[in-house]
């Protein structure tokens, strides 16, 4: 999780929604790191978790990321949920609860969707520190929109 919030502070010195995730295998080989790139990238699909899975699918050469781990800062919402549902990949950590439109307030629609692949799930590993810094984040942001008045 240490290199996913890394992986955060890149995004938020770029200006990015600091969110970082990073795909380590069942080995405990960091496979591929991501931050949050929406902004930056033009592309609404640019999110920290599908970055990192791109990063991990290139070095592993393969779509499939079985037996793999995904660490996150930010609870996922149900478009990442669903790539790595596709990565094949075992198990997910995240930091922060997004109570809004995190995956977790949407387990009973993933049940009904009776998906072939089923990704275990935990959270609240550093939330503080995971959420501290999209606070700061947002902080700054209201911080400069007031100075503009």
């Amino acid at each position: 999780m240490r290199v996913a919030l890394e992986e955060a502070m890149r995004g938020f010195d770029k200006d990015e929604v600091p969110i970082g995730a990073v795909v380590v295998s069942k080995e405990g080989v960091l496979l591929g790191k991501g931050y949050n790139s929406p902004i930056s990238s033009n592309d609404p699909t640019a999110h920290a978790e599908i970055n990192a899975i791109r990063d991990a699918s290139r070095f592993e050469k393969n779509y499939r990321l079985t037996g793999s781990t995904l660490y996150v800062t930010l609870e996922p919402c149900l478009m990442c949920y669903g790539a790595m549902v596709h990565a094949r990949i075992k198990r997910l950590v995240f930091g922060a609860f997004d109570k809004r439109s995190g995956l977790t307030s949407h387990l009973e629609l993933i049940e009904k969707l009776n998906l072939n692949h089923k990704v275990e799930v935990e959270g609240g590993l550093l939330k503080e520190e995971c959420g501290e810094i999209l606070t700061r984040f947002f902080e700054l942001k209201r911080e400069v929109k007031k100075r503009q008045k």
